[in-house]
């Protein structure tokens, strides 16, 4: 077996809001909070839970967008938590980043081949007739025309401008790209081409992908395996098939009860598991397990001592008091 591309070691991150002139002074955000998993080559990994919970957060603290406040990331067994951004030079032409709203993410004053090519200038020695000829080569992977190369940003639809951030991170041929809601912001029909197109290239480049989502039935069609997360902290971690079949945790279950089901007859008979009260404030978490104000199976025991994620069965992790049995197959 070979070795893991990325190991997240007990990653936390914390921001600081506020003002000591603030009504409530300066507050610590818990963003996040002893995160670990790896993710090996060629594979997918999806990142679920709901909006706040530190799906982009994590995204940006793997691509070191964002300094990490403790804990360790070891890309291709080298230690990348703490290098400064010039050492960190040589790793961004391995690791790169989609972003959620491709109506952001690219410069409105720029056209799409200095777009492309801007990496290219920084990281490479490549003259300017090879860029012209590698942000060609890049349109037309991506399912756009040489001549889009002289247009602006503001003259695409939202899938094509998706499909420039992508050609954009794929330039300096990396090994891993984390994509942080890449449809989420596109229209259902556009979608299903975004995510075609992620796979072929996938196929094509072996990438290996971190997929950060919130649709949990695009998550399951695109994912190796998935990682369930709460609050700033995985609390189930498994097969992407498994997760689906057999949900361990409570706040897995669900999430999974909450995705339409196009058959009418499932629909009838599916039981739907409606949470009750809203996310705590990551200001200030709840003592223990972080989901036990919303759980319907807490006990004492919940609210004093936070679980650990552990190994249920091989390759499936749960980080719950209770959690359902996962080894039966009825």
């Amino acid at each position: 077996m070979s070795a893991p591309l990325l190991e997240v070691v007990d990653v936390a991150k914390r921001f600081n809001v506020g003002t000591r002139f603030s009504r409530q002074g300066v507050r610590t955000v818990h963003a996040l909070d002893g995160v670990s998993f790896t993710v090996m080559p060629g594979e997918t990994i999806g990142l679920v839970g709901e909006s706040g919970c530190g799906k982009s957060t994590l995204g940006r603290c793997i691509t070191r967008l964002y300094d990490l406040t403790s804990g360790t990331l070891r890309f291709a067994g080298t230690d990348i938590s703490s290098l400064s951004q010039r050492q960190m030079r040589p790793m961004r032409r391995r690791i790169q980043m989609v972003f959620q709203d491709p109506y952001a993410s690219l410069n409105p004053r720029r056209r799409v081949r200095d777009l492309i090519a801007e990496p290219l200038r920084v990281h490479t020695t490549m003259s300017e007739v090879e860029i012209g000829k590698r942000v060609a080569e890049l349109l037309d992977i991506v399912g756009l025309k040489p001549d889009h190369a002289m247009r602006f940003p503001h003259e695409f639809s939202g899938g094509q401008r998706q499909r420039i951030g992508i050609a954009r991170a794929i330039a300096l041929n990396p090994e891993l790209i984390v994509l942080d809601e890449p449809v989420s912001a596109l229209d259902v029909s556009v979608q299903a081409q975004i995510v075609n197109l992620l796979a072929d290239l996938q196929e094509r480049l072996n990438l290996t992908y971190i997929f950060i989502a919130h649709d949990l039935s695009v998550v399951r069609q695109v994912s190796t395996r998935i990682a369930v997360m709460y609050l700033g902290s995985i609390v189930e971690m498994g097969s992407a098939d498994d997760i689906f079949a057999r949900p361990a945790h409570p706040y897995t279950q669900a999430l999974i009860s909450a995705v339409p089901l196009p058959d009418l007859a499932a629909l009838g008979s599916a039981k739907r598991i409606v949470l009750t009260g809203d996310v705590p404030s990551p200001v200030n978490p709840p003592s223990g397990c972080r989901f036990h104000t919303r759980c319907p199976i807490a006990q004492d025991r919940c609210r004093s001592e936070r679980p650990v994620l552990t190994e249920q069965v091989p390759g499936r992790t749960v980080a719950c008091h209770f959690p359902t049995d996962v080894t039966s197959t009825g």
